[in-house]
């Protein structure tokens, strides 16, 4: 793009496209909709407000990451908030002042000595909690196996608290960023989906309280076939979509919504190497064949490697040459990290940026 698209010579920046955005969430609602099931978006890739009322309708549920997300929604008119990391006693003292009367916060549990830390802790509060116990689906990170006796423990020490509120089962297919290709995406998204159906119906026979069926993850959501038992989806990164997404088949580089602007301030003609003035913490070090993130048009080339500061751009083969001054913008892999090195956007709207900034949070 020539330089007069641009409002701000500041780089590095965030650029949001916000055409591609509303594609984006409207493509989610949709689906949604289609398959009878509530839409809480993982706030977690956005941390924004704006965003956030785009993606629910003004001020719908949201899933979290950060007790500084809640406390920052919250403020903004937000009152429903899935919490979905797991909890400790530090972080749900830092949790219960949030607490009001028109808030709903669920905390993730997995284990029985964690519930009973729970139930205690929330024994002399004012207010109520409610509780999702996590289900692991194949990615192992976290979670219990849908058929593991504690799942049925922990939810009874949970329904015996008068603080604690059972409200279901969360899990998360993790393992789909790791697929190989369309068929496998498509086996763990049913995967997710009947680990997460299997571990409700475990706790409803046994007279358990499972109102809310969770899943998540944009791959495994986006590729899902049936979605059959379950109640709400928790998606996050489809806002912005990356080249992940893009190498996962969910979407194309035209889908992407955010981008790095970055100015060529090198060139070492011995490697053949363009310096640009984003690295590590504009991009973040999340890496792929891509590098560390490829080249919107009309440049093509891909970073080939960063520092803190400063990345070497790598042009394709018969790619125009840049010089020094130069602005390029830069698709990340992971949008989520790639946001996360910045504290607002800078908004483009018909491929022109409009000089407008939206702002994000940030701390835990």
């Amino acid at each position: 793009m020539p330089c007069d698209h641009y409002a701000s010579p500041i780089t590095p920046r965030l650029l949001l496209n916000t055409g591609r955005l509303r594609k984006n969430l409207q493509r989610m609602r949709k689906l949604a909709a289609k398959a009878g099931v509530v839409l809480r978006p993982h706030i977690k890739t956005a941390k924004s407000v704006e965003i956030a009322r785009m993606a629910t309708g003004e001020d719908g549920p949201l899933t979290v990451s950060t007790l500084a997300e809640i406390a920052y929604f919250r403020r903004a008119g937000f009152r429903d908030f899935t919490y979905a990391v797991g909890i400790t006693a530090e972080k749900l003292d830092r949790l219960i002042p949030l607490l009001d009367d028109d808030i709903r916060i669920a905390i993730l549990l997995d284990r029985p000595d964690t519930a009973r830390m729970a139930a205690a802790r929330m024994q002399d509060v004012a207010g109520n909690i409610d509780v999702l116990i996590e289900i692991d689906c194949g990615g192992h990170r976290g979670g219990l196996d849908p058929q593991d006796p504690a799942l049925i423990e922990t939810a009874r020490i949970v329904a015996a608290s008068a603080k604690l509120n059972l409200r279901g089962v969360l899990t998360h297919a993790g393992q789909a960023y790791g697929a190989a290709d369309r068929a496998a995406l498509k086996a763990i998204a049913a995967q997710e989906r009947q680990s997460a159906v299997q571990a409700a119906e475990l706790l409803r026979r046994n007279g358990l309280p499972c109102p809310v069926v969770s899943i998540g993850s944009t791959p495994s959501v986006l590729a899902a076939e049936n979605f059959d038992g379950i109640s709400e989806i928790r998606p996050g990164v489809y806002m912005f979509m990356d080249l992940k997404q893009a190498s996962l088949g969910v979407c194309s580089r035209d889908d992407i919504a955010i981008s790095v602007a970055a100015r060529v301030i090198g060139h070492n003609r011995q490697n053949g190497l363009y310096l640009v003035d984003a690295g590590a913490l504009a991009l973040s070090q999340d890496s792929s064949l891509a590098g560390y993130g490829s080249l919107a048009p009309p440049h093509r080339g891909r970073i080939a490697a960063v520092h803190q500061e400063h990345g070497f751009l790598e042009l394709e083969a018969g790619s125009a040459p840049l010089s020094v001054g130069d602005m390029v913008r830069i698709l990340p892999n992971h949008a989520c990290m790639t946001a996360a090195c910045h504290d607002r956007y800078h908004l483009l709207e018909d491929g022109r940026e409009s000089g407008e900034t939206w702002g994000r949070c940030r701390g835990w």
